[in-house]
């Protein structure tokens, strides 16, 4: 891992901590809340020596965060979005949507559908994963209340 690449980490952990503090978190949670997002970070980092492919990468670490955020959320006994939202900012895919709007108002259709569609696979990925984890924690959660 380069100098380049753990100052990303720390810039997503840093964001993240503004994102927490934005979003009126106090105490530990806020630690571990901008813990979770120097740990995406760092997961989609180290995924890029594995797999090419940036929407699985998006995908990889939406569920690894979405189990970090559901096992924090029952330890600190507090709800899941307090972790998800914070630790996947740095995960939001900036660049591309910005690309696909400057696109638009370039006037270059062709380039916007590629960028939008690139975009829109991007944000599926992140939300499939979070949703996939939710469910299946959501489902062993109520099987636990039935017994």
């Amino acid at each position: 891992m380069t100098q380049y690449e753990l100052l990303q980490i720390i810039t997503g952990f840093l964001g993240s901590l503004g994102f927490a503090i934005l979003f009126n978190i106090r105490g530990k949670k806020l630690i571990f809340a901008a813990l979770g997002g120097g740990v995406s970070w760092a997961l989609f980092v180290l995924l890029q020596f594995l797999t090419p492919n940036e929407a699985l990468r998006y995908f990889i670490v939406a569920v690894l965060v979405s189990v970090y955020a559901e096992i924090m959320a029952r330890v600190l006994k507090t709800p899941t979005t307090t972790f998800h939202m914070t630790a996947l900012i740095p995960l939001i895919p900036g660049g591309s949507l910005y690309y696909t709007m400057a696109s638009v108002f370039d006037g270059d259709l062709g380039d916007f559908l590629e960028k939008g569609l690139y975009t829109l696979e991007l944000a599926v990925a992140l939300a499939l994963g979070i949703v996939i984890v939710t469910a299946i924690a959501h489902t062993i959660g109520k099987r636990k209340t039935l017994k």
